[in-house]
């Protein structure tokens, strides 16, 4: 049996995906009323269908708890806990190392424990083991410790946490073995690497490639912006080199709990090391700017409308972070509707997978072609699959469309 402490966007769909290859599992989150749903068969994740949960919980292959005493009869524990920045952009393992204390009062001789949080390199062996080992056992020895980072991408079909390639590094050879013969039970590609800090330093890797590049990408959009070059095209024609290029798309900004955070934890472990991560530290300032530029050019469209910000009607398309997810974790969206307020905007918002703001007090309007009308501009952010684009290009006075997805019409259409 494996036991997963965490049952969010990595804990359950990895819960799903062992009991799918018939391992049966033990998940334990600190909150009743997640534990709960999923105990009733109720799924809360949008990647994992409540019948797709229901089926595995009746057959006895996922079950839910609060207490940490049930992990004692379990196989191996994998802890999918957030790993947040604080306010001053420090790591904060404080709900790893909070896991790591309750586990060590129930560790037992042959346990496997995995970490798949995204951190800094250097935690499993530096900073989870000592936590752990204060169980009198001794990692590597008495028990088995490995990193495995998630590698879930909310939203997406092509690739899921069972065919997604599994990097897996372990503190000794046999405790790599251990961790690679139990994902090898529901994960169909397996990556062994020749330590935890090399798999840490892998995910990190893979968001600061995309931070970076997205950065270059956004930073070339504002340059077409003022040299009234349209980037869209620029991208496409690059795209069609078969070599040394990979297409990377402009937006309103990085949004999600990795990208815009994990970069972060290596410019930190570098600090270590007496070197500055440049790139990365530049690559997030020119990210952050993106929501300011973009409701720049919001007002300028409507300047070319001969309307002001302030009092303007203006729908936001989309809240959350990516398309056709749930989750509001850091998106762009958030800060353009706080900085159109701020600018006296009467702003409201459209989005289908999101009905509530409720730190924003704000609740997700219907959309039709009578109230497209009512509104001096509409702001596509999120651009969710199923929206019916042609229409909004047709109903709407002014559109500023920052996702290149709305068709055009008649000049209304401005983008990014």
């Amino acid at each position: 049996m494996v036991g997963v402490v965490g049952l969010g966007y990595v804990g359950l769909p990895l819960a799903v995906t062992f009991a799918e290859g018939g391992v049966p599992v033990l998940g334990l989150d600190a909150i009743q009323s997640k534990v709960d749903q999923i105990n009733g068969g109720e799924s809360y994740i949008e990647d994992i269908a409540s019948d797709r949960l229901a089926a595995l919980v009746d057959a006895g292959l996922v079950r839910a708890t609060t207490s940490w005493d049930e992990l004692r009869g379990v196989d191996a524990i994998l802890i999918c806990l957030p790993t947040p920045l604080t306010e001053h952009r420090e790591p904060d393992l404080s709900a790893v190392l909070g896991a790591a204390e309750s586990l060590a009062q129930r560790l037992r001789p042959g346990h496997l424990v995995v970490l798949e949080s995204t951190t800094y390199p250097g935690t499993t062996r530096e900073e989870l083991a000592p936590v752990l080992e204060r169980s009198g056992l001794k990692a590597g020895r008495d028990f088995h410790l490995a990193f495995s980072p998630e590698r879930v991408d909310p939203g997406r079909t092509d690739w899921t946490t069972a065919t997604t390639p599994k990097v897996v590094g372990g503190l000794t050879p046999e405790c790599t073995r251990r961790a690679m013969e139990l994902y090898g039970r529901a994960c169909e590609t397996l990556v062994p690497v020749g330590s935890p800090e090399v798999a840490e330093l892998t995910k990190l890797l893979e968001n600061v490639f995309r931070s970076v590049n997205i950065a270059l990408v956004n930073e070339l959009a504002m340059l077409c912006d003022r040299m009234d070059i349209d980037v869209w095209d620029v991208i496409d024609a690059a795209a069609t080199k078969p070599f040394g290029y990979m297409p990377f798309r402009p937006g309103p900004g990085l949004g999600g709990h990795c990208i815009p955070i994990d970069p972060f934890y290596l410019t930190w472990k570098a600090r270590e090391f007496d070197l500055h991560t440049e790139f990365i530290e530049l690559a997030g300032k020119v990210n952050s700017q993106m929501p300011i530029f973009c409701v720049t050019k919001v007002g300028r469209a409507l300047n070319s409308r001969r309307k002001a910000m302030n009092g303007s009607r203006v729908l936001v398309m989309g809240v959350s972070y990516k398309a056709d997810v749930n989750d509001t974790r850091e998106s762009p969206s958030l800060r353009i509707i706080q900085l159109l307020q701020a600018d006296g905007a009467v702003v409201d918002y459209h989005d289908p997978h999101v009905p509530e703001l409720p730190k924003l007090g704000m609740s997700s309007v219907a959309l039709d072609a009578s109230g497209l009308a009512a509104y001096d501009v509409v702001v596509v952010v999120t651009a969710h699959s199923g929206m019916d684009w042609a229409m909004v290009a047709r109903e709407s006075q002014l559109v500023v469309d920052l996702r290149n997805v709305v068709p055009e019409a008649d000049g209304k259409v401005w983008r990014l």
